[in-house]
């Protein structure tokens, strides 16, 4: 009998899988684990289970899609009972979490900001999460694990030997594949558009002392960053700077410093990124994680593990980008950019009959037919496609609504 009732339980709380949107809410829906109050994401199936970084960067496209913001509330606050010294669980939990991400934080704040776009609760929000933003902009400010700390020139650095701490992490034999030990271009958007976001909140809610706090920080940023990672000559954003040396490599963290609402760039740099990436690193599936041109690129993966660790982040293809790049294109260029962000999304509808029935895959190839590769459903994969479709309908609805 009661198996029978968790049954017909689980039947009423199904959808009818009656179109592709359908199936990607499924997919969607499948990546939270609910226990003891708690919820977590699960990274992708069959063999992941939660990582920080990747619950921020999923939690809007899932949580939007499925238009249910407790499960994003429970999911945030699951994780924050396990951060430690400004710093999320990258994997594990409890007594078993490793601390070793110097980005999941500032996906942090980027989740809760589209939650808060979301919802419109600036107010609500603040009073929740000010003391938790609040501790991880200070520990980022004065120093914490990994060499995490702000520099005398505002901008994050951060690294060990032997680690790598951004999302790029695959490590063979103790060093890391990508090197990227410094001052990394997506951490340092992600930082600027932290701050920013919480000076939104504090100044809605007229915390005066939070303000002075961190304003001056603030204006300085943006000339800061341009100095540390433009050069016109180049035409693109560094990927990482250590000291006197800038990595130029064509890779698809500078994507992210165009997607936010809070930019240290102008336009017209946001315009040169996004061109040499489209360029050089765009495929419909996903960006690839390095220039076909460079020497260290991989075009496939595949082989044993340490073969497939070097190509991760040489080449392959990762979706989640994807949901980067439209948002970029669409604050760029408008209408033009509207026909890309709809080919992408309905690039997808054969791929998730092919793969994992009803998913989208973690990784691609680089080069074509861009073969799905990794896990069956990545649950960031999926969020960038939701995250897609949410960001074409509300483009059609505010331009309407300008029209009438």
């Amino acid at each position: 009998e009661e198996i029978k009732n968790l049954f017909t339980k689980e039947l009423r709380g199904r959808e009818e899988i009656t179109n592709y949107e359908a199936e990607l809410r499924r997919a969607a829906k499948m990546f939270f684990v609910e226990k003891d109050d708690k919820v977590e994401v699960i990274a992708g199936y069959p063999w992941f289970g939660r990582w920080g970084r990747d619950t921020f960067i999923s939690l809007p496209g899932l949580c939007i899609g499925l238009n249910d913001m407790n499960l994003f509330k429970k999911a945030i606050d699951t994780l924050i009972g396990d951060m430690s010294q400004g710093l999320f669980p990258n994997i594990g939990s409890g007594e078993r979490s490793a601390y070793n991400s110097v980005d999941a934080p500032m996906w942090f704040f980027w989740a809760l900001q589209k939650y808060t776009e979301y919802t419109g609760k600036k107010k609500q929000v603040w009073k929740e999460y000010k003391d938790v933003m609040q501790s991880i902009l200070r520990n980022y400010r004065d120093g914490t694990n990994h060499n995490i700390r702000m520099l005398d020139n505002c901008m994050i650095w951060a690294g060990e030997d032997g680690k790598a701490l951004t999302w790029m992490d695959a490590v063979v034999d103790g060093v890391p594949v990508t090197q990227r030990k410094g001052m990394c271009v997506e951490i340092n958007a992600l930082w600027y558009n932290a701050i920013m976001f919480s000076l939104e909140l504090a100044q809605e809610s007229n915390d005066k002392e939070f303000m002075e706090e961190w304003e001056g920080i603030a204006e300085r940023i943006p000339d800061e960053f341009k100095s540390t990672f433009w050069n016109k000559n180049v035409g693109w954003l560094a990927d990482y700077v250590d000291g006197y040396y800038k990595d130029y490599t064509v890779r698809p963290n500078m994507v992210i410093a165009t997607s936010l609402k809070y930019r240290c760039v102008s336009d017209k740099i946001c315009q040169l990124v996004l061109d040499r990436v489209e360029k050089e690193l765009f495929t419909p599936f996903g960006l690839r994680t390095l220039s076909p041109t460079h020497r260290d690129y991989h075009d496939v993966y595949e082989g044993n593990q340490q073969q497939r660790d070097l190509a991760y982040h040489q080449g392959t293809v990762w979706t989640w980008l994807l949901g980067h790049f439209v948002e970029g294109y669409l604050r760029i260029y408008g209408d033009c950019a509207l026909d890309i962000a709809e080919r992408i999304y309905n690039g997808f509808r054969i791929h998730i009959k092919d793969y994992g029935v009803g998913g989208v895959a973690e990784i691609f190839d680089g080069n074509p037919p861009h073969n799905s590769k990794g896990s069956i459903s990545q649950a960031w994969s999926v969020a960038a496609v939701l995250r897609i479709k949410h960001m074409i309908d509300m483009y059609r609805q505010e331009k309407e609504g300008g029209l009438k």
